[in-house]
């Protein structure tokens, strides 16, 4: 499988796409002005204790105070079988020192733990903890024995032996995972000296930008190239790798063509087609995205797919096709939280069982924690993905300022009545000269076209005259009415 991962980068923003075969699977994007915070470091204030939610609001310099439960204070972690109490451990003014679990979301706060992680490039450094663990990537029982034994010899002169070992120190050497270790013991104690300096509500640690994370976190044995298509950020790209991902350096090429790189990789296309609800299935089936506050909800359709042999194998293609596109878009949406998937209706237990080995097997390639139930009795399937930052969606739109995130607006003829109704209720009350409807002009097209004879027989009713204005910078739903 060939992959390639493509940086963009501008002043304003940056974004990476990892193409596979010709086909983007996911997109990160990070903007200068609206950086995420996961991965920092602050050294935090306590504003609030909450007993009843068993939580507390820390500040720690950002708009909104973050929040920090129970499940996510070290102490509750390192003795998971003894019942914690937040207001035992923490209370209002104490300084404390956090890490950003997941970037703000909406009207939601930063969600904070205590236990700190610092990630490397093959180790990830738990300075609280003393125990080895391994990525679940590794699934080979000796070759994980193996790679704890090794770490543990290396540690054999550490104080700290809080680890976890990533995926990407199967191939390492003792030499590189000792430099990792000398790298991380450097940022914990510099974050130390400054937690001790620096008041409080300060940064103490950031993580990397979206570029160097990239060398870091996501080049793989698979990756064949990283092409940057700007000539300053791939000198310091390469310092980098030069120093701490020495193997990924070759790697590295600066794009230099005409054409947009993003372009070139029809990645600008992909970003288009994953702000719509409907994505098309190859064969004429489709998918219907719908995302809230609470969930996103995935519904599958045969469309116009009729299939060659019966009613039961066309849907079960169908749903077969639709299990690769959805875990494709669960990484390029960037949909996180409870995602809901309503397969067609399978009555046959084979083609139920093939769909989610189907749908497991697609979605182990995603980088990010995803967990799957199996159908309920109402045939959907629950996926639960974690959520770390923003979905794509969140981060290149807004509510729409007509229909408020509804995706309706109310038709030209409602909005007549509601004119209508408003008129007649101010005729009641006001014994004006005459009444002026301020309108948008798919409105007042209505009035003079097939609501004319109501507005008529409406200004015969109440016997004053009404007289209609367009309004250009009105939209469908916003109307005036105007005594005079």
């Amino acid at each position: 499988m060939k992959e390639q991962i493509l940086v963009n980068i501008t002043p304003q923003e940056t974004r990476v796409a990892t193409v596979e075969d010709g086909v983007v699977q996911d997109i990160h994007i990070e903007r200068s002005a609206h950086r995420g915070l996961v991965g920092n470091i602050y050294l935090g204030v306590v504003k609030r204790v909450l007993p009843g939610m068993q939580s507390a609001f820390i500040e720690i310099g950002l708009e909104r105070a973050a929040f920090l439960h129970i499940a996510d204070v070290i102490e509750q972690r390192q003795h998971p079988n003894e019942v914690q109490r937040i207001e035992r451990i923490v209370h209002e003014g104490q300084p404390v020192l956090v890490q950003v679990a997941k970037d703000p979301i909406g009207s939601k706060g930063a969600r904070l733990s205590t236990q700190i992680s610092i990630a490397g490039r093959f180790l990830v450094f738990l300075p609280q903890e003393k125990h080895i663990g391994i990525s679940q990537r590794i699934d080979n029982d000796g070759e994980r024995n193996q790679l704890r034994k090794r770490l543990e010899l290396l540690l054999a002169e550490s104080k700290h032996q809080g680890y976890i070992i990533r995926t990407s120190a199967e191939h390492a050497t003792d030499e590189e995972l000792t430099a990792d270790i000398n790298y991380l013991d450097k940022i914990w104690a510099d974050i130390q000296q400054k937690s001790v300096t620096l008041p409080a509500r300060s940064l103490l640690f950031q993580d990397l930008s979206l570029q160097l994370r990239v060398l870091r976190d996501m080049v793989n044995t698979e990756t064949e190239e990283v092409l940057v298509d700007s000539r300053e950020n791939f000198a310091k790209m390469s310092e980098f790798a030069g120093s701490f991902v020495s193997d990924v350096l070759p790697r590295i090429k600066h794009y230099v063509g005409e054409r947009p790189l993003f372009e070139l990789f029809a990645v600008e296309a992909e970003i288009e087609h994953a702000m719509v609800r409907r994505v098309d299935l190859k064969f004429g089936g489709y998918l219907i995205i719908d995302q809230t506050e609470a969930m996103t909800t995935v519904d599958v359709n045969t469309g116009g797919f009729v299939g060659t042999r019966s009613f039961d194998d066309t849907i079960f293609k169908t749903n077969l096709e639709a299990t690769q596109v959805i875990a494709r878009q669960l990484r390029l949406r960037n949909l996180g939280g409870i995602i809901i998937v309503d397969f067609i209706d399978m009555d046959n237990e084979e083609h139920k069982t093939a769909v989610m080995d189907e749908l497991k097997k697609a979605i182990s390639r995603d980088r990010t924690k995803v967990t799957i139930s199996h159908f309920t009795s109402l045939g959907l399937v629950e996926i639960t993905r974690k959520r770390t930052r923003e979905s794509l969606a969140h981060v290149l739109c807004q509510t729409c300022p007509t229909c408020q995130g509804r995706g309706e607006i109310k038709t030209a003829q409602t909005i007549c009545y509601e004119i209508l109704r408003e008129i007649l209720r101010e005729a009641r009350q006001f014994n004006a000269k005459e009444y002026r409807i301020l309108a948008s002009q798919s409105v007042i097209d209505m009035f003079l076209d097939e609501e004319s004879a109501n507005l008529a027989q409406l200004a015969d009713f109440i016997q004053k005259p009404i007289y209609l204005q367009v309004e250009s910078a009105y939209t469908q739903e916003i109307f005036d009415v105007v005594l005079v």
